[in-house]
């Protein structure tokens, strides 16, 4: 189903918010990689945003996210505060690993291969 107009505002609102204080709360650096908001999903009733978070260069990936929801709390209040005036009610916040990286990484070695191999073949 596509994504309406009134979903896609409060989106892009959250994302912007969020973004923002992941780098307040100090979330965007940790494990010693950088962490960041690869897109927000708003469902149709409003009720929930889904947060794909992407990791680069993070050791552990699972610990890192359960240290993002373990500040749910925290991360909630503020951005509360921050959309009161945007928002009627604050949707449920849902954090979600985004492995969109990982594929890509996976997918230049794989040409990198390819690319080796075409060349001893020449």
């Amino acid at each position: 189903m596509e994504e309406g107009k009134r979903q896609k505002q409060i989106a892009g609102l959250l994302n912007e918010e969020m973004n923002t204080i992941f780098q307040r709360l100090g979330l965007n650096m940790i494990g010693g990689g950088m962490v960041s908001i690869s897109s927000v999903k708003v469902t149709p009733d409003l009720l929930e945003a889904r947060f794909y978070v992407s990791f680069f260069q993070v050791a552990d990936k699972e610990a890192a996210l359960k240290h993002i929801e373990d500040k749910h709390h925290e991360i909630k209040k503020e951005l509360t505060a921050r959309v009161r005036h945007q928002l009627r009610s604050m949707p449920v916040l849902k954090f979600f690993y985004d492995d969109t990286l990982d594929h890509v990484f996976r997918m230049e070695e794989l040409f990198k291969k390819i690319n080796e191999e075409k060349n001893k073949g020449e």
